[in-house]
Parts: C-alpha cells; sequence; structure tokens
C-alpha cells in the first residue's frame, strides 16, 4: 500500500444497536471501494471482520476488527464493533482511538437501547458522527419516522444529505440533496445519475432547504452569502456541513442497504468529506513517567514516536497480535521502542495492516494510522508504546467493570494444568474479563459482562486451548460470629506407651465490632501454661476459626482470650497445646450463639425514569435497602445495599426488566447476620454437602 499523508487519513469506527448490519456495512464499504473482491455475507459466515469460529457459528460480532480501504486518494481505516453489550469493552477501546464514528440506525427499529448507548459514549470521547440510517430495503422501513426519532433523542443536528427514493421492496435509490440529483440502482448494483422523480421534488426542496440553512449557519462567510443571494453552491454545502460535522454541530444523514451494498459509495464519499484526518483533531496529552508533568503529542512525523495499544489477539501461528494507534512519530519494523507503562524496550518485528484475517506486511507506520505488530514481550492493552529518549504514558483506556461471575472446574487432571495458562492468556486479550482463584471456596471463579460473554470465553477455553470445564453457580463467602461471651476448656491428652501428649487451656470468647477480624490475648499469669506453648495455642484457635460449627464457614469478629490451662513437664508439646486450642474454641463458639453473616455489597443503578418503580422494587424484593436515588442528566441513579446472595444474575435480569437501557456498579460493604430463616436454608444445603462429602 503507498504512503499517505496524515490529512489524507481517516480513522472511524462503525457502532450500532446489535444485529443492524454494521458487518454487512463494513463488507458493503470494502467491496465498493475495491478492498475485496466478493461481497461477504454473515449468514453465510463469509465476512472479512466476522472471522473467528464463535462468529461465524453465532452470526454476531463478538471482536472488533479492525480493516483498511482506499477512496479518493484517502485511506480508511475502519474497526467493526460489537453491538451487544457483554462486549461493550471492544466498542470502548474502539472509540478511544479513532477520530470519529459512523453510527448504524436501522431504518425499521428506528433508535434502539443500543444505539442510545453507542451514541453516548462517542459524545463522551467528543467524536464527530456521520449517520447511516439501513435496511432501507426492508419491510416497514420508514426513513422519516426514524428521523423524526433521531431528532427527538439527540436534538435538531441530524441534518440529512440524502432521501431514499422508495422504502422497502420499492427501495430503488437516494436522492443526493447537495447535488439535487437522483441516484437509481440497477440489478448489478450500479448507481446512475438521474433527475429526481416527480413524486419528490417538493420533499427534496423542503430537506434541501434545512440542508443549506445548516451549512449556512457554521460559517459567517457562508451565511452572508445564503442571506443575500438564497443559496449556496455545491462546494459549499460540502464545505459547511464538513465545518459542523467537525465541530460537532452537524451529524449528516444518509440511507441506504448494507446487504444489497446501495449507499456504499455516498457513505464513503461522506466519510472523506465530513469526517476529520488526524490533524484536525484535538493532539493527545500525556504524562512523563512517574510524574505529573503534561505532555503534549501532535501527530507529526518529525515528533517524538508515541502510540496506544488497544487490542491484543492471540493466534496460535503468530503469538500475541498487539494492536496499536500511532499518535505522533513514525515506527519501522526492526526498530526498538519502549513500553512505558512497563519500562522495558520491545522489539519490532514485522508491522502488519490488518483486513480481517487478512495480514498485510509493511515497512513503516505513520502518525495516524493504525497497525498491528506480533510477539510483544511485555506489552498490554492501554499500554503505551513511544521513544525512550522522550517518554510518555497516554490516557489509560478505562473499561466497565464485569457484572456477572462463575465457578469453572476442569474435567480432567490434564484440563486442570492448562486452565490458569488459558484464562491468562484471555483475560490478556479481554479486559472486561477476570479470573481469580478462591482459596477459600476452593473454585475458580470467572467474571464477565453477561452470560452470552462467560459463554463464549468457555466455548473459548475448549475450542482455543482445548481445556474441557464445568460450570457451577459461584458460591457466596458467608462468614460466622457469635452473640455472646462464653469460656470453655480444651483438653488434649494420650498416653500411647513412650511419652504422652498433654495439653490444657481455657479460653474465653466474646465478639468483636463487624470488620474487626480477630483478636488474640494473652492473660497467662504464674506460668500456668509456659510462653513457649502459648503461639500454638494462638495457631489452634485460627485453624479452628477457618471451619465454623454451624455451616463450615470462617470465623471472624471474635476476641479470643487464653486465661487458664495446665501443663505437664515431660508430656505437654506444641501439637497437644495446639490441638487443646482448637478443641476450646469450638466448644466455646458453640455455646456463643454463633450466627451466619453474610455479605452486603453496594448497588448503585442507573435507568430511565419510566423503569424507576420496577427497579426499585425488584431490589426491595432482593432483601436489598434503598440508601438514596439522585436525577442526574435525565436518567435516575439509585444506590442501595443489597445481599450479594440476592444477586446472582442481576446484569441479565436488569438488562430483560429495563430493555438494555439499565446499567449497575457493584462493590463489596460489609458483612452484617443472615435472617433466620435464610440461615436456617443456609445450614440444612451446608449439611447436604457434608453427607455427600461422608
Amino acid at each position: 500500500m503507498k504512503t499517505y499523508k496524515c490529512e489524507q487519513l481517516r480513522d472511524v469506527a462503525i457502532i450500532a444497536h446489535g444485529g443492524v448490519g454494521k458487518t454487512s456495512l463494513t463488507e458493503a464499504l470494502l467491496f465498493t471501494s475495491g478492498a475485496t473482491k466478493r461481497l461477504g455475507r454473515v449468514d453465510e459466515g463469509t465476512t472479512v471482520s466476522d472471522y473467528s469460529p464463535d462468529e461465524v457459528r453465532r452470526k454476531i460480532s463478538i471482536d472488533s476488527s479492525l480493516v483498511h480501504t482506499e477512496w479518493r486518494e484517502h485511506k480508511i481505516n475502519i474497526i467493526d464493533t460489537p453491538g451487544y453489550a457483554d462486549f461493550i469493552g471492544e466498542m470502548e477501546a474502539s472509540l478511544r482511538v479513532v477520530d470519529a464514528a459512523i453510527v448504524l440506525v436501522s431504518a425499521v427499529g428506528g433508535v434502539e437501547v443500543g444505539t442510545e448507548r453507542v451514541w453516548h459514549h462517542a459524545s463522551e470521547e467528543g467524536l464527530p458522527r456521520v449517520i447511516f440510517v439501513n435496511r432501507m430495503d426492508e419491510e416497514n422501513a420508514n426513513f422519516y419516522s426514524t428521523l423524526e426519532a433521531m431528532s427527538k433523542e439527540w436534538g435538531r443536528n441530524a441534518v440529512p444529505v440524502q432521501l431514499p427514493i422508495g422504502e422497502g421492496d420499492g427501495f430503488q435509490g437516494i436522492v443526493d440533496l447537495a447535488k439535487m440529483k437522483a441516484y437509481l440502482y440497477g440489478s448489478d448494483g450500479k448507481a446512475e445519475e438521474k433527475e429526481i422523480p416527480g413524486e419528490l421534488e417538493s420533499k427534496a426542496k423542503e430537506y434541501g432547504e434545512k440542508l443549506v440553512e445548516a451549512a449556512a449557519e457554521t460559517d459567517d462567510i457562508l451565511l452572508e452569502k445564503y442571506l443575500e443571494e438564497g443559496g449556496l453552491s455545491e462546494e459549499e454545502i460540502r464545505r459547511g456541513l464538513r465545518s459542523g460535522a467537525l465541530a460537532g454541530k452537524i451529524f449528516p444523514v444518509l440511507c441506504g442497504s448494507a446487504y444489497r451494498c446501495m449507499g456504499a459509495e455516498g457513505l464513503l464519499g461522506a466519510i472523506v468529506d465530513y469526517l476529520p484526518s488526524p490533524l484536525e483533531r484535538p493532539a493527545i496529552c500525556g504524562k512523563k513517567p512517574g510524574g505529573e508533568e503534561e505532555e503534549r503529542r501532535e501527530p507529526n512525523r518529525d515528533a517524538p514516536f508515541a502510540a496506544l495499544v488497544f487490542k491484543t489477539i492471540f493466534e496460535p501461528h503468530l503469538g500475541v497480535l498487539s494492536l496499536f494507534r500511532v499518535y505522533s512519530g513514525s515506527l519501522s519494523s526492526g526498530s526498538t521502542t519502549y513500553n512505558a507503562n512497563k519500562g522495558s524496550g520491545e522489539r519490532i518485528g514485522q508491522i502488519i495492516l490488518m483486513l480481517g484475517k487478512e495480514r498485510e506486511e509493511v515497512s513503516e507506520i505513520q502518525p495516524g494510522d493504525l497497525a498491528a505488530v506480533a510477539k510483544l514481550k511485555e506489552t498490554a492493552i492501554g499500554d503505551t508504546l513511544c521513544d525512550e529518549k522522550n517518554p510518555i504514558i497516554l490516557p489509560a483506556i478505562s473499561f466497565p467493570k464485569p457484572m456477572l461471575s462463575l465457578a469453572v472446574e476442569p474435567r480432567t487432571k490434564k484440563d486442570q494444568e492448562k486452565l490458569s495458562a488459558a484464562l491468562a492468556k484471555i483475560q490478556g486479550e479481554d479486559p472486561t474479563f477476570e479470573m481469580r482463584m478462591d482459596h477459600e471456596l476452593g473454585q475458580t471463579i470467572i467474571s464477565g459482562m453477561g452470560e452470552l460473554h462467560l459463554e463464549i470465553i468457555i466455548d473459548e477455553l475448549r475450542d482455543k486451548f482445548g481445556v474441557e470445564v464445568d460450570v457451577k453457580k459461584s458460591k457466596v463467602a458467608y462468614r460466622e460470629t457469635i452473640r455472646s461471651s462464653t469460656k470453655a476448656q480444651g483438653k488434649y491428652k494420650r498416653q500411647s506407651g513412650g511419652r504422652g501428649q498433654y495439653g490444657d487451656a481455657w479460653l474465653e470468647v466474646e465478639p468483636l465490632p463487624r470488620g474487626e477480624d480477630f483478636e488474640f490475648v494473652n492473660k497467662i499469669v504464674g506460668g500456668a501454661i509456659p510462653a513457649k506453648y502459648i503461639p500454638a495455642v494462638e495457631k489452634g484457635v485460627k485453624e479452628a476459626m477457618q471451619k465454623g460449627i454451624l455451616a463450615g464457614y470462617p470465623v471472624t469478629d471474635v476476641r479470643v482470650t487464653l486465661y487458664d490451662g495446665t501443663f505437664h513437664e515431660v508430656d505437654s508439646s506444641d501439637l497437644a497445646f495446639h490441638i487443646a486450642g482448637s478443641l476450646a474454641f469450638k466448644k466455646a463458639v458453640s455455646e456463643a450463639k454463633p450466627v451466619l453473616l453474610e455479605p452486603i455489597i453496594e448497588v448503585e443503578v442507573i435507568v430511565p425514569d419510566e423503569y424507576l418503580g420496577d427497579i426499585t422494587g425488584d431490589l426491595n424484593s432482593r432483601r436489598g435497602r434503598i440508601m438514596g436515588i439522585e436525577v442526574r442528566g435525565g436518567r435516575q441513579f439509585i444506590k442501595a445495599q443489597v445481599p450479594l446472595a440476592e444477586m446472582d444474575r442481576y446484569s441479565t435480569e436488569l438488562r430483560s426488566k429495563t430493555k438494555g437501557t439499565g446499567a449497575h456498579t457493584m462493590k463489596f460493604s460489609h458483612y452484617e447476620e443472615v435472617p433466620q430463616k435464610v440461615s436456617e436454608r443456609i445450614i440444612a444445603e451446608a449439611e447436604r454437602e457434608r453427607e455427600k462429602e461422608r
């Protein structure tokens, strides 16, 4: 591929509600521009950007996919992003490194909940946007009601630059409002310029005037000419639209059918005409490693090199591919760069341009461009690669925290050996996925954004890494404590022919305030127990605390005082006093009104106004306490405290109850006593588990 100047680059992400046709649109853009020779189909599993086995099988985008093409002497980098909420991290990382977004809206479904979500994220990144109304050829398609829905949600800044000729089965082409010409598609998929059909003339004139007004309002000179002459030239209209789009005051609206490749030429032209080059976006700012001094980097070839890694892909034959955006300077294959986050050098092998699973090797990459490199040793998502003599750390990518957890168990010993390594590799590729070993509960816990996300992780373990696992509901980490104080003796005495074992300890146990955990107090006086055996008593107590008497959960928030005991000059030992301490503790706890404690989490739920009652009612049904409700930006922010045991599958149910518009965060708050009926059920379940083990 030839070298392009920075002003000739366009970096865009295609974003939308799930299932609206992002991958089909990507295919149409690649095919129309000549980057591919065949129009891929999602249904046939032949698309460029959805190529993993899971994507082909499920017919949805799971990973963001980087492709590139050329149009009118410009290079266009396109990131096809997943639309489903379970993979929102892929979209957020993509929006972090592009300069603009193409927002797909269905002419049938209109502005859906996922559309609102992706629009919000693009707004947070301050990205200029072009809107493409897709599926104009489908039954019940309605361009004008969709336009009205967009205006209601996003204001009157969504300005049509095209109108459809027909809808549904009658969709034939588009009207270009800047040229005031019609483009009708033939059976060969080619568009032919025609005069605007008579039945559309008045509507084209109406929307054409709105377009000219919107363009004129972006520039004082254009506005003055418009007021004096009543019109603008096509070139002036496009100049005004570009100015408005770059400023975020205009969102040009186009239309077509991605599946039938209708409207792709117009969208390619709009990307070039209305969306920014890297030079037209604010320069990125970072900080010097280890300090707060701010550093600014312009997209200039002569500036020190700086790039951000936004995605990694593990491929069996290549290893790890790191995808990155160059913000300043340039990078050559065979050179050495510096990972400012890790403080280590990285050798750059071959630089790769991505076209789905196809790879094109290049010797150098310029500022503003996106590419990949294989086999970096230390680099992870969010790391900055830069010139070691001019180090900089660029702002990290913020990823949402996983919401749903499951426990996985390897089926065989062989699977056990491979499981941790496989999960670590998956976590390296996907920051919205987490894995941890819960040694207390003896489980490997995997956490993700939702059921579909975790289902795909499990499939990946099997298909990519050859690891078979069984899935179980993750356990709740209950605790046990006491309500009252009591005293008890623990005496261990054994005589077996030779030297015996003798240990005798008297303990007092009493409750501590929540969160105080454990305190051991030595009140032995007069040498009732020699000092050398005191640590053994404490060790025995701590061991006994790991398994409470009610349901086998760890005991917490207790003070244990060793106040008396006896010993034998010959038979006493550390082991004997260890056992004596354990026996005394268990006996004392059983008489001190033991109770179960459960983890309580702080939950913040964000929902539109219309779902407030349903969601607060649902939280109350989960034994939750509503702590406060705030209104921010037209949404309700509900703060509550809820037992963790009641939050199983909450992310899925919240999404269902709010039609995908709700979101929530969770964090641990404290432990508190379990209600009697719930406690009885938990204890009974624990007893059944113990019976199985016997």
